[in-house]
């Protein structure tokens, strides 16, 4: 459909949500009638596999400007970005980290630390890493707008 996956997570349990947040294959800022068209096509799929039991609710989105880094090419665009990741067991006696985004590799991403270390964080042991929203960040992700 011309679209990537970042993210899906299932939230709540009386009536869950499915949380889906995409990204544009071509790069581009993924729009409102974009994530309408993936609402539309992926809740077809939903409501025929029925993959959760009762009543759920569906919301597609963006990833955002400080997106979940899930992917090792998030980790790659996003270098020289302030992140915060949580990993699953600890590395070296703790489980979160804060720092400069190094890129990834397809089995582990790598964060300069604010004391200046460097840390190889397992893309498969990561709990949760996100971009901090800073003003480098958004001068990054955002387009310039022309005028004529």
């Amino acid at each position: 459909m011309g679209y990537e996956l970042v993210r899906v997570a299932v939230l709540g349990r009386d009536r869950p949500t499915v949380q889906v947040m995409a990204d544009r294959a071509d790069g581009g800022q993924i729009t409102v009638a974009d994530c309408e068209t993936i609402s539309h096509a992926l809740g077809a799929v939903l409501d025929v596999e029925d993959p959760i039991p009762g009543a759920w609710s569906l919301e597609v989105s963006s990833a955002g400007i400080d997106r979940p880094l899930t992917r090792p090419k998030d980790w790659n665009r996003f270098a020289g970005h302030l992140a915060r990741a949580e990993t699953l067991a600890p590395i070296d006696g703790r489980k979160r980290f804060s720092g400069v985004v190094l890129g990834a590799d397809d089995t582990a991403a790598r964060m300069r630390l604010d004391d200046g270390r460097e840390i190889v964080l397992p893309l498969t042991g990561l709990r949760r890493a996100k971009l901090v929203l800073t003003d480098a960040l958004i001068e990054a992700t955002t387009t310039p707008t022309r005028t004529n």
